[in-house]
This record gives C-alpha cells, structure tokens and sequence, in this order.
C-alpha cells in the first residue's frame, strides 16, 4: 500500500531555467550563451549539487573558462539564480495540497545545491505540507545513487515500498525502482494526467 509521495523537485514542482538569470544580467544574447554554459551547463554546477565543492571554488572556476568582460555578469548569475531561475509550475500546488488532504505523507527528494536550504520555502508550492526534504548537497550523493535514496528512507523512517517517486529524469525513476521505491516519470507538465496515476491509489486514511 502507497503511504508517501515523494517528489523530485526541478521540472516536477518547480520550473527552472538558468537562462533566466542570464538574460537579466546581460543584453547580448552571445554573451548570454556563453555565461549560461560556462555557469549552468559546467562540471561545478554539478559538484555543488553534491556538496563537494564551496560555491566560492566552484565560482573561480566558471569565470576562468570566460572572458574578463564576462566575468562580472557570470558572478551575479551566480549569486542571485535562486531569485530568477526558479518558479511555482502551475497545478503542482493543488495536486501536493489534495494529496496531503487524501492522507499521504509528503517528501521531497532533490538534486540541488546548499544554497535550496535558505531559500526553498519561498519556491516549493504547498511547501506547508511536506513531512520531509532532501537535498543531494546535504548528503553528498546524488540521484540515481542508491546511496540517495538510502538516505532518504533513512532520514524520514519510510519503507520504500510504501512511497511512490515522481521524477522528471527515467533515470531517477529507474534508481529509486532498484531500492524497492516504485514511481513514474513525470515531464509534460500535465498535472491531470499525473492526478490519474495518483488518483488509482486509495487514500490513507
């Protein structure tokens, strides 16, 4: 019997686009490309969200791939990405309220940085009505490691077998089924369709 839904949060609950952050930082939609790879598409930006590097190493290491010119704006796009790369994806706010009101728990499980600690309240759609979130950097593994998932079990005392993960990678889907945790892919944004998936479990009650 499905007890918890656990949610990843990029793409699922959240939108996000790096992009974001630099179109408002720089006007040169070249300079924009450059910043945007060298800042969000970089082996950095993945090691932050392992937690195994700080964010002031990872920052030198993005702004020697660019040109001095370019430097400034990729440190701004680093210090406030959180304020424009991130938003609530419509539906995802009814569909976490409704299932907490049928009886679920509610967890979320996230690749993402030690910076989401300080600021996920302000972007986590009915984020009143989580029972637990984890973020990779905290635990220093990422999805699809088990080593992920083993933590989360662990941190919140869930049977894997109880909970049922929404991910928007197949990968992660395919990580969480390997520790016993079944789910579904969930990448078109369409929260009806995914209320249906959800709709077939009774509540818990």
């Amino acid at each position: 019997m499905i007890k918890n839904i656990v949610f990843d949060m990029g793409k699922v609950l959240v939108g996000y686009d790096g992009m974001r952050a630099c179109e408002h930082f720089l006007e040169d939609e070249e300079d924009r490309q450059l910043v945007h790879t060298a800042v969000f598409v970089s082996p950095e930006w993945v090691l932050l969200d392992m937690g195994v590097i700080p964010e002031d190493q990872a920052v030198r290491q993005m702004c020697a791939r660019l040109p001095e010119r370019l430097r400034g704006a990729a440190v701004l796009c680093m210090e406030n990405w959180h304020k424009y790369c991130m938003w609530k994806l419509p539906g995802a706010e009814e569909l976490v309220r409704s299932l907490k009101a049928r009886g679920f728990g509610i967890y979320l499980c996230s690749n993402a940085s030690l910076r989401l600690p300080a600021c996920y309240r302000e972007v986590i759609p009915a984020v009143d009505c989580f029972d637990g979130i984890l973020f990779s950097a905290e635990v220093r593994c990422m999805k699809p490691q088990k080593e992920m998932y083993g933590h989360l079990f662990e941190r919140f005392g869930l049977k894997p077998e109880e909970c049922f993960f929404i991910d928007d990678q197949p990968l992660n889907i395919q990580g969480a089924a390997a520790c016993g945790m079944d789910g579904c892919v969930f990448s078109d944004g369409d929260f009806a369709r995914l209320r249906a998936v959800l709709d077939r479990f009774p509540d818990n009650k």
